[in-house]
């Protein structure tokens, strides 16, 4: 048996236990999450629980997993070496936290370094991806790896494809659109302009068709990366994304049953001029969850 331990975050008090191990364990097996509660292979602060307990925050919760399940596969992990660490995340789970001792796939990532070596870096992420969407997130081992990875996302040494569903047909089936991304910091969204305007910087965004018909599958190329670019600029186009209740039309994600985003980060190459051979033109590609 494995032993992890965590510390409840003050944002998971009142919480129900299985929904706790769901959020911190997102690659956990469902036939693995049913045989710990079976077993009675959960404590909190020393006291055997159920699914349905309620926690509350500071209390420290103690999973033993069976061996199988105790390792890497807690996190999903695509590739690592001793520069880089590259995951599939999972929609839902933040990339850093929002708040000290939030569980976040940082966090995550830090524990599946230091299980092995509690003295090693800690990962740190060379991009962002939004709560909502999964998908490939590239993390830094070292300090080296770090500056150099920096440098090739600022630099857009980087192709970055997202696959999502949108409502609708685009037309043309193809293109590379232009436009201007606004923040507006106080509702915690972006607007799309035509036009240049004070504090908006331009965007672009390419696509192709996958498949058309009512809700259309796409390939986005994000030339640009800004905050919540390809889910409001989609949308400016006239075809939102399927899931999307912030940017999208919410009449039409419930007459699909689309209860999460269906935006993923899935396809991934670098170019770091030589600094880190073993990533230089290597195409890192996973399949979407919808």
């Amino acid at each position: 048996m494995a032993l992890k331990s965590f510390v409840i975050p003050p944002e998971a008090d009142g919480m129900k236990a299985e929904s706790f191990l769901r959020r911190i364990m997102p690659a956990l097996p469902e036939s693995t999450l049913r045989r710990i509660f079976s077993a009675r292979d959960i404590r909190l602060d020393g006291v055997r629980i159920s699914r349905e307990t309620v926690l509350h925050a500071g209390g420290t919760l103690k999973i033993f997993l069976p061996d199988a399940a105790g390792g890497t596969d807690l996190l999903r992990i695509v590739y690592e070496d001793e520069d880089v660490l590259l995951v599939n995340k999972p929609a839902g789970l933040s990339v850093e936290a929002d708040v000290p001792g939030t569980v976040s796939l940082s966090e995550l990532c830090r524990l599946h370094i230091t299980e092995k070596d509690p003295d090693a870096y800690a990962p740190v992420p060379c991009h962002r991806l939004d709560v909502k969407t999964c998908g490939l997130c590239l993390f830094a081992k070292n300090r080296d790896a770090l500056a150099v990875l920096q440098d090739v996302f600022r630099n857009r040494a980087v192709e970055k494809y997202y696959t999502c569903l949108v409502r609708g047909i685009m037309k043309p089936p193809s293109a590379v659109c232009r436009a201007y991304l606004l923040k507006d910091a106080r509702n915690a969204r972006v607007r799309i302009l035509s036009q240049e305007a004070a504090g908006a910087r331009s965007i672009v965004t390419g696509y192709e068709t996958l498949a058309m018909g009512p809700v259309s599958r796409l390939r986005v190329h994000l030339i640009t990366g800004r905050t919540h670019q390809i889910r409001a600029h989609l949308a400016a186009l006239g075809h939102p994304l399927l899931g999307d209740d912030l940017y999208g039309d919410h009449a039409f994600n419930r007459a699909h049953k689309a209860r999460s985003l269906k935006l993923c980060a899935t396809s991934l190459v670098l170019s770091t001029g030589g600094r880190l051979p073993r990533l230089d033109g290597k195409v890192f590609e996973i399949e979407p969850p919808f």
